[in-house]
């Protein structure tokens, strides 16, 4: 007998096929620049024939990772990109029907995939300053609530939470028995982290992800952190060879080369502050205090802008709606100082 899943029939994606190569591409949080092309060419001299045919093992790169995070390898599971991770633990951790609490706007694959398993996502939204007040995600809080979704920072918000504000979220959290999945994908870029109550607690969540600062998501790479008790039910979702050998290559490489990472988080920063300096003195709001990304309040259209931009300049951005106070704006992700010079001068030629 035919069938099909219900869930899926009705399930709302979007999928983006568009060739993006030819463009400065300011659109999906990734970096823009990449990583040097020096460092990539002494990173393929490790690959041989015998590296592309053999299946990827992944006990050496698990033990790198975990030495970098401060754990061991038991708290750890690899997956293809956060996004597995996310949705493994869903899988794992909340039932059909069972109810799911996020924040929205946010990372959309967390209300897919909660649709895909016929779970209930229960959102809660911002505030019109774009702020997040805790108290509503407390609220929201119930007795039969199975998961809590908090990121730090949140895309594409880009707000975070102070340690007493977190603390006092996993207290309700605890008190209620509701796991907690925290989304760190943006971390480099806003370096507190939360990853200790993942290390330390049980049913408590870390995903972060190589496609961001460490510039890979061409390779599909990222990972959860949690207690082996936990950590153990997630594996069991993921399928044999999973992450492959590039992408555990190239990110083994970022970790253990001096200078890497500090150089990348280096640029960004010099870029972050040129973009918002130059906005701020030609008399732009924006909001976004963490994370590689910004929301730009326009002057004129916004949608028009976006739409020029890619035409007329050859650069990617996206726009938003109801974003509070803000309105329809601007979201443009953040890279070197360069590719945001080249953003802010095309900005500012269209955008009057």
């Amino acid at each position: 007998m035919y069938y099909l899943n219900e869930d899926i029939k009705d399930l709302v994606r979007i999928f983006d096929q568009n060739e993006r190569k030819d463009y400065l591409r300011l659109d999906l949080n990734e970096n823009p620049g990449g990583l040097p092309q020096e460092f990539i060419d002494s990173v393929l001299t490790n690959v041989t024939p015998q590296f592309v045919a053999q299946y990827p093992e992944t006990l050496h790169f698990t033990e790198v990772l975990a030495e970098h995070i401060g754990t061991d390898i038991k708290h750890v599971c690899l997956t293809n990109g956060s996004a597995e991770a996310i949705r493994y633990v869903i899988q794992a951790f909340t039932s059909v029907n069972g109810r799911i609490v996020g924040v929205v706007p946010s990372y959309f694959m967390f209300q897919v995939y909660s649709e895909m398993y016929g779970r209930n996502f229960v959102k809660v939204p911002y505030n019109d300053d774009l702020s997040m007040d805790i108290s509503n995600i407390i609220n929201a809080l119930t007795d039969d609530t199975q998961l809590l979704i908090l990121l730090n920072p949140n895309n594409p918000m880009g707000n975070v939470y102070s340690d007493e504000e977190f603390e006092t979220i996993m207290e309700v959290a605890r008190e209620k028995e509701i796991s907690v999945l925290i989304d760190e994908a943006y971390h480099y870029f806003y370096p507190k982290t939360f990853i200790k109550y993942a290390l330390n607690e049980r049913h408590v969540f870390v995903t972060r992800t190589f496609s961001k600062l460490f510039s890979m998501a061409g390779c599909r790479l990222g990972y959860v952190v949690g207690h082996p008790d936990d950590i153990k039910y997630v594996q069991k979702y993921c399928t044999p060879h999973n992450t492959n050998a590039f992408a555990m290559l190239f990110a083994e490489k970022i970790l253990t080369t001096p200078g890497v990472l500090d150089s990348l988080i280096e640029k960004f920063n010099e870029g972050r502050k040129f973009l918002v300096d130059t906005l701020d003195s030609n008399g732009y709001r924006h909001k976004g205090e963490a994370g590689n990304f910004i929301f730009i309040e326009t002057k004129t259209d916004a949608k028009k802008i976006v739409d020029r931009m890619k035409t007329e300049k050859k650069i990617l951005i996206k726009s938003y709606d109801n974003v509070g106070e803000f309105g329809t704006c601007l979201r443009v992700s953040i890279g070197e100082k360069k590719y945001m010079q080249q953003f802010t001068e095309a900005l500012f030629e269209i955008d009057k």
